[in-house]
């Protein structure tokens, strides 16, 4: 089947559906529609199939749990699910989530026992939701977040991975196991490679305990030293030894940054407050190396924004963007927030 014939079938099922209050961008919709009945007509093994078409589904699950939160602050907390409540780590990550939950942020979790269930210890049950993996050897979620309508347990790691980054803002790692590690570094590569949105991303260790000292030792000493990562890389990412200031770190991201988004080739960053010219003309000196041509300049909302009603109460400025410089995207952030 041609693409054109998939395209007029697709048009035909959405006319059919009949969801224009629902539907916020038609094009996207008849896409998905498009590439699910292309699918079909590939002929696929039942197990393509049914993955997904279960990957689609816990998607949707957690898309319509998400939904009434939409415009609360959330954060997600990592951490290992085998740290008992008498752990100086669970303790402190109790403190942490209690102190983000009094400052208004939700807080997100696996939902699963160990620190997840201390982060939702420190929230309280009205400012968590969960997001757990079916297991073998963890058959629910814990006792804080069991039975609410803010919490969704998925089959794949990978669409329960995409939900526990997709809606938050900010986050915050505690020492783990693999599992952990592998959520911190997907991460950190995400926000490396431009694939997701700058975000403050704290590893927490205690006083008396530098786990991520030795893992930030093993980033500087194998991976920047084998030119494996940048050296700029490691400003991805803080480390804090206590857990007093973990808020004020997250919330000084936001301090004068709001949020980023791509038109064509410019980046936009939204702001609270412009830099005056003195400061422009000293961040483009810089940040040169940020820029395609050294650009970076003070511009209305633009067409794309307007049409979608984006933040056009705030100021901007336009960045030719270089993608290859994402961990100095960081540290303009950090400056706009320095002023």
């Amino acid at each position: 089947m041609s693409n054109d014939e998939l395209a007029a079938l697709a048009d035909t099922a959405l006319e059919g559906l009949d969801l224009s209050d629902t539907i916020t961008d038609r094009r996207v919709a008849r896409s998905l529609l498009r590439e699910a009945l292309g699918l079909l007509a590939d002929g696929p093994h039942a197990l393509d199939l049914k993955i997904a078409t279960n990957a689609l589904a816990e998607m949707r699950d957690a898309y319509e749990m998400f939904a009434p939160f939409r415009d609360r602050r959330k954060v997600t907390i990592f951490g290992s699910a085998r740290t008992g409540p008498d752990d100086p780590v669970y303790r402190q990550t109790v403190r942490v989530a209690a102190e983000l939950a009094a400052r208004g942020w939700m807080v997100v979790t696996g939902a699963g026992p160990g620190i997840m269930q201390a982060g939702m210890e420190g929230a309280g049950r009205e400012a968590s939701i969960g997001v757990s993996i079916r297991l073998p050897f963890e058959t629910g979620a814990n006792p804080v977040i069991a039975g609410d309508a803010k919490y969704v347990s998925m089959k794949y790691f990978f669409t329960r991975k995409l939900m526990l980054i997709k809606e938050s803002a900010a986050f915050v790692c505690l020492p783990g196991g693999f599992g952990t590690l592998d959520e911190t570094f997907e991460l950190l590569t995400l926000t490396q490679t431009g694939k997701g949105v700058p975000v403050p991303i704290v590893l927490l260790d205690t006083p008396d305990d530098p786990y991520w000292e030795a893992v930030d030792t093993f980033v500087r000493e194998h991976l920047v030293a084998r030119g494996m990562v940048s050296a700029d890389d490691v400003d991805l990412y803080r480390i804090r030894h206590d857990a007093d200031g973990v808020a004020e770190e997250i919330e000084g991201f936001y301090r004068n940054y709001d949020s980023i988004r791509f038109v064509g080739d410019r980046l936009i960053i939204r702001l609270r407050e412009i830099p005056v010219p003195s400061e422009l003309e000293a961040l483009r000196s810089e940040f040169a190396d940020l820029s395609r041509g050294g650009s970076i300049s003070e511009t209305p909302p633009t067409a794309a924004e307007v049409a979608d009603d984006d933040r056009l109460d705030l100021p901007r400025l336009a960045v030719d963007y270089d993608p290859r410089h994402a961990a100095g995207l960081r540290r303009l952030i950090d400056r706009l927030n320095d002023r």
